[in-house]
């Protein structure tokens, strides 16, 4: 009887840490799944890749601040307990979500948007950087010993759910709406950062019926809480030394190999690629939902080998299938492989006609578009603009098929060219299955990694600890795969490429899950800490 209140009790534990972390996953991923929308509307219509980039940059300075997030709230869930603390960052994340939703876009309030924006992402930032050691903590230290892993588990798949509720809300939104209605400046893409306040509400009211770890409750009540977690933890020399071991032999390549899998990947299939907006995200979710089990397949694995070779074997299948897998995305989505099975009865193009601007009367705008149809259910679609300057502005009484070609000073020597492809069923699915794989490495090296830094660390000192080199290594290195990855290939355009070399964002991600294999391989352990009241 006492072993089933002890299983209901661990269940709620799990429930109620699950739900709150979900939720700030979700709110912290909107941000990224919504970055080609963002771009356009906090930054000035003509910056093109520029306004992308820095969007991306927005992304990851929330990444970025992370650990700082972790030096506060790590301080303090040692000093005052975890479950006030982790209550704190999910106000904080709620609050500052919700409050990206009701930012004006540049049209309206200029640059102040985009730095208004990034205040609040700072602070999501922060908050984060407090709720992942809270939670992981929290749920290990009423986790039995030997089934630390398995239970742990279930917190690290609330990131890859709030990732499939993020993109889930947003098909729907979008889906309802259409392109137009959902990407205007006060469209449906701000309904999933208002909707994250009722979502973060309920979190809150089932988070204040927890009680505190018995852990710390135990140390509270024998006198033995730390009284400066910040110099116990990082001013001796050997609990230092498990810090800098935690980050470079284990989290870091494990926040590269989960960047690159859930973020990366979607980012190449709709910019490089040109995947639809919905398929490409649908590409996603149904990787995310098929692969998601593994969490706790491999937590519960770790139990029984121990942590360290699982971690490990993730990041190396990782660097070893990383181009293959980005190399085959693109054969998959490539025109030039479907030259000879092209539907000649369903493929079209319209005729061009002209745009003025609405604001600038002497620029005129030629838009063409054009399908192709293929017997694979393949439909690729192609928007070319063409931009003219008039030497004098047109006159309203003056119709367009009026306009003298002597009138014309210049037209845009490139034109603007949008790709948008729908997958057929067999390529869909070849998509989903090599996104699938790259979730699996994320799987592997995600869910045995709580019990293995709870493990590392004494109970006094264990949220900050632990939340220093988790939230650098996912914050900092992982945080800056999209962002760095969309550099290099920019660095790698000249005019001889124009395109650049678009695998080369990839060197990153796996330059660093390469040292961080190599250095796990000869310094980490894979014993397990079956007693974590140390």
């Amino acid at each position: 009887m006492s072993q089933e209140i002890k299983q209901n009790n661990i269940a709620f534990v799990i429930g109620a840490s699950s739900v709150g972390t979900l939720i700030e996953w979700y709110d912290f991923y909107i941000f990224g799944m919504l970055a080609t929308i963002i771009s356009k509307q906090f930054f000035p219509a003509d910056a093109g890749t520029a306004a992308l980039l820095s969007t991306l940059a927005i992304f990851a300075a929330g990444f970025i601040v992370r650990p700082f997030g972790a030096l506060v709230f790590g301080r303090l869930g040692d000093l005052i307990g975890r479950k006030h603390t982790f209550l704190l960052t999910l106000i904080i994340m709620g609050g500052s979500t919700f409050a990206i939703g009701l930012v004006p876009g540049y049209a309206s309030i200029g640059w102040a948007a985009p730095i208004l924006v990034l205040i609040l992402r700072l602070l999501q930032g922060l908050a984060l950087g407090g709720e992942y050691g809270g939670a992981a903590t929290y749920v290990a230290e009423h986790a039995p010993a030997g089934q630390r892993g398995f239970w742990t588990s279930w917190i690290q798949t609330t990131a890859t759910l709030g990732l499939f509720l993020a993109l889930g809300i947003i098909i729907l939104i979008r889906t309802n709406q259409g392109v137009e209605k959902f990407s205007a400046e006060w469209g449906g893409w701000r309904y999933p950062f208002w909707i994250s306040i009722l979502l973060v509400g309920v979190s809150v009211l089932i988070r204040m019926r927890m009680s505190e770890s018995p852990m710390f409750s135990k140390l509270k009540s024998e006198g033995k809480t730390s009284v400066n977690p910040l110099k116990e933890s990082f001013g001796h020399k050997a609990n230092f030394k498990m810090v800098l071991l935690a980050l470079f032999g284990a989290v870091m390549g494990q926040g590269v190999v989960w960047y690159t899998g859930q973020f990366y990947a979607q980012s190449f299939i709709e910019t490089v690629c040109k995947v639809e907006f919905v398929q490409s995200r649908n590409i996603m979710l149904m990787a995310i939902l098929m692969a998601t089990p593994c969490f706790v397949l491999f937590g519960w694995l770790s139990d029984k080998v121990g942590r360290k070779w699982i971690m490990l074997i993730g990041m190396l299948a990782a660097v070893l299938t990383y181009r293959p897998i980005y190399k085959e995305f693109i054969n998959i989505t490539s025109a030039a492989n479907r030259t000879k099975i092209v539907d000649a009865r369903l493929t079209s193009t319209k005729t061009g006609f002209p745009i003025f601007d609405a604001k600038d009367k002497t620029k005129m705008y030629i838009k063409q578009e054009a399908d192709t149809t293929y017997y694979d259910g393949s439909v690729f679609k192609y928007y070319r603009t063409d931009t003219i300057i008039l030497k004098a502005p047109r006159e309203e009484a003056r119709p367009i098929t009026l306009i003298n070609p002597d009138m014309i000073q210049y037209s845009s020597p490139k034109p603007n060219l949008v790709v948008e492809k729908t997958l057929g069923h067999a390529a869909y699915w070849d998509m989903i299955w090599l996104v699938f794989i790259q979730i699996v490495y994320v799987t592997m090296v995600y869910g045995p990694i709580a019990a293995f830094l709870v493990e590392m660390f004494p109970t006094k000192i264990r949220y900050t600890s632990m939340s220093l080199p988790y939230h650098i290594g996912n914050g900092v290195f992982g945080g800056l795969v999209p962002f760095l990855g969309t550099l290099i290939v920019e660095f790698t355009k000249n005019s001889a490429h124009p395109a650049g070399d678009s695998l080369a964002g990839l060197w990153y991600p796996i330059g660093v899950a390469s040292v961080c294999f190599i250095i796990g391989l000869i310094y980490l352990s894979n014993k397990i800490d079956k007693n974590v009241m140390d």
